[in-house]
């Protein structure tokens, strides 16, 4: 690896998936203000939208995660053209 370009500042964060509520502990760099505490041990957490525990991808299935209100705005949308 090239020297001086990796951070020094990585140590062990929580992501958490919102979607199913997975923790997974990874190091990471990435700044964050919040914390979580797992197992007794406090660490930062980094929040996640869609993770390899809740992506149908990696788990088969097709699962709609909606987190914005798509739907609801497609269905409003498109509610004039239903007879």
């Amino acid at each position: 690896m090239k020297a001086g370009i990796h951070p020094d500042n990585f140590r062990v964060v929580a992501f958490k998936d919102m979607s199913n509520d997975e923790v997974f502990l990874t190091k990471s760099a990435a700044p964050t203000k919040e914390t979580l505490e797992v197992d007794g041990t406090e660490y930062p957490l980094i929040k996640l939208e869609i993770s390899r525990t809740s992506h149908p991808f990696y788990t088969g299935k097709a699962k709609l995660v909606d987190t914005a209100g798509r739907i609801d705005k497609f269905k409003n949308k498109y509610a004039k053209f239903k007879k």
